[in-house]
């Protein structure tokens, strides 16, 4: 059985984080291999896995490193296949990787999630895998349903323990809070999806769009604030709930995109924009997701590399799309 996903670790310390991402694939029955090598150590080693995995059929290649965290760049350099990089926490609680991994130049994108979040790689895989695989987009579906479980479990836990005269703990216990149902869904809409928070970032929305085009894949480009307007952007997703993939595109808090995935199990690919402190508020709001809702996020106003990523995921199905990816990789083309 050629796997679907191939996790490789930088250093076998780095177990633990593995560990992480085993346990999910295993829930969503996603066949995987697990390797270690060193972009430094055993260069050659980490080229012939990517490159010999990539023609078997590997679908998904998650690189766990710390410290410089060169691997996940070094797998992407030498596939078309998507790569999410796991940043893991070394020297400077993780940050030095966590650049590493998602400051990566066009067109080699790592679509990378936070600090220690094997768990959360794992998942953003399944949810590439499931935009063609039927099996795995239920397994993905009940995996939610299991992190929603387990936030309700804990608020009786809390209750259980904590006592207090004023404390009410049967208030609105009797309401069942469930997703607002919006019936209709756009037949029209596009593979792609990108959602832009302000019209402010516009210029980063236009230069993921035009690659888009360059690969021949559908796209539609919509300006849209989830705080601004919250009924109109659930109305709104749900119209759009058969796109593919989704591309985030915000500075600041970054509520966008953790908006996007909090109303979809497609995969999001996040940008972050500079605005405030050198875009760093963005991109830690984005990469650093708790577990069960992963955000695929590539470099601060990197939109090229997002419309990388959406390319890399569609061409597991898309022969036409490939041949694209593999031609703008190829020439390293700058717009």
């Amino acid at each position: 059985m050629v796997p679907k996903v191939m996790i490789i670790l930088g250093s076998a310390s780095d177990r633990k984080i593995a560990e992480k991402a085993t346990k999910i694939l295993e829930k969503l029955q996603i066949p995987y291999s697990l390797k270690v090598a060193s972009a430094h150590r055993t260069h050659d080693k980490v080229k012939g896995l990517v490159i010999d995995g990539t023609k078997d059929g590997v679908e998904v290649f998650i690189a766990i490193a710390g410290l410089a965290a060169h691997l996940p760049g070094a797998i992407a350099a030498y596939t078309h296949r998507p790569v999410i990089g796991v940043p893991v926490d070394g020297a400077i609680e993780g940050l030095d990787a966590l650049y590493a991994c998602v400051q990566m130049p066009y067109p080699i994108a790592v679509p990378t999630v936070g600090i220690n979040r094997g768990d959360n790689a794992a998942i953003l895989a399944g949810q590439i895998i499931a935009s063609h695989n039927k099996d795995v987009k239920a397994n993905i579906s009940k995996l939610r349903e299991e992190y929603q479980e387990k936030v309700e479990n804990g608020e009786k836990e809390l209750l259980a323990d904590i006592e207090g005269e004023y404390l009410n703990k049967d208030y609105l216990s009797d309401i069942s809070y469930e997703k607002t149902e919006y019936n209709e869904t756009l037949d029209n809409t596009p593979d792609v999806m990108i959602l832009a928070g302000s019209h402010s970032d516009s210029a980063i929305a236009q230069k993921t769009a035009i690659l888009l085009e360059r690969m021949h894949i559908s796209y539609k480009l919509d300006y849209i604030s989830p705080v601004r307007d919250v009924e109109a952007f659930e109305e709104y997703m749900a119209k759009r709930a058969n796109a593919k993939v989704f591309i985030a595109i915000s500075g600041l808090s970054s509520v966008v995109a953790g908006s996007i995935v909090a109303l979809s199990e497609k995969p999001v690919i996040g940008v972050p924009c500079e605005k405030k402190l050198s875009g760093q508020d963005a991109l830690y709001s984005m990469v650093n997701m708790p577990p069960g809702m992963p955000i695929g996020t590539v470099g601060i106003d990197n939109g090229k590399n997002a419309a990388i990523v959406a390319g890399e995921i569609l061409a597991l199905n898309d022969e036409k799309v490939e041949e694209r990816l593999k031609w703008i990789r190829s020439k390293s083309g700058d717009l």
